[in-house]
């Protein structure tokens, strides 16, 4: 069976909630999918206002057009893939559990914020707070893969407990700020104050950062057995990573300011 596909009509004239498009939310809903209403910013919308739907399997769902306006698409998706050719706004895979959001363009702030499991895969830039937990919250990131073929923005990986971000263009300040667990790897350069307050987890950047605290102790560089098997483990999810194995890198402890059993690799 062919893809369920959304085209869109024009811009939204609105912040529009998507958080409904899933497989399983679809599968419950009564009527057609042009019926379902969406959460907007202003006056009431449904689907049908926004998209012209083509009928197909609710576990591939297709959006050709994009808008910084479309929000919370793939949101608690457990199942299924969603594809997006253009751009996607804010919180993008908010609690995704399972299945696959891939983005051909750019996204918002807070993509995966609370992710727990499941696969996104961005071919653009990512705004700040990728996987990072919303204000209230203890955890960002607890487990899957999040992609970013582009530049993240500051504070990726905040709160981040399990899983991986692997991020192949640049990483704003302060990525993996407060993370407890996981792994970040950044194939190019970082802002300032990577790590910052982080306990425990793993940090790869490969171009090196724009400036470290001085909590973090530099233990020298080490035979990288770690980011051999790294490497190893990126590929298998289809990760290209021989950029991060292609020259020496110094490992660093920290942050010593608060328990400091983390882990930074950066160029020597």
């Amino acid at each position: 069976m062919s893809a369920l596909v959304l085209r869109l009509k024009e811009p939204p004239p609105q912040r529009c909630d998507l958080s409904a498009l899933t497989s399983d939310k679809l599968a419950e809903a009564r009527g057609p999918v042009e019926r379902i209403a969406i959460n907007t910013t202003r006056r009431k919308l449904c689907i049908g206002d926004i998209f012209a739907v083509t009928p197909g399997d609710a576990e591939d769902i297709v959006l050709e057009g994009g808008s910084e306006r479309l929000d919370y698409l793939g949101a608690g998706m457990k199942t299924g893939r969603i594809r997006v050719i253009g751009d996607l706004g804010q919180r993008a895979g908010r609690g995704m559990r399972g299945g696959e959001l891939l983005v051909d363009r750019n996204v918002g702030r807070l993509l995966g914020s609370g992710m727990s499991g499941g696969r996104i895969e961005i071919g653009g830039d990512a705004g700040e707070l990728v996987g990072a937990p919303l204000p209230g919250e203890s955890s960002g990131l607890t487990g899957g893969v999040i992609r970013i073929r582009g530049s993240a923005g500051a504070r990726a990986g905040d709160r981040m407990r399990r899983g991986l971000i692997a991020i192949e263009g640049d990483a704003g300040d302060n990525v993996a700020s407060r993370m407890f667990g996981g792994t970040i790897i950044c194939f190019r350069k970082a802002g300032a104050l990577p790590g910052y307050l982080m306990a425990r987890g793993t940090v790869v950047i490969r171009g090196g950062a724009a400036a470290l605290s001085p909590t973090f102790i530099d233990t020298g560089v080490h035979e990288m057995v770690a980011v051999s098997l790294m490497s190893r483990w990126l590929r298998r999810s289809g990760i290209e990573a021989e950029p991060l194995v292609a020259r020496q890198l110094r490992r660093f402890l920290g942050d010593t300011a608060v328990l400091g059993k983390g882990e930074m690799f950066l160029p020597v």
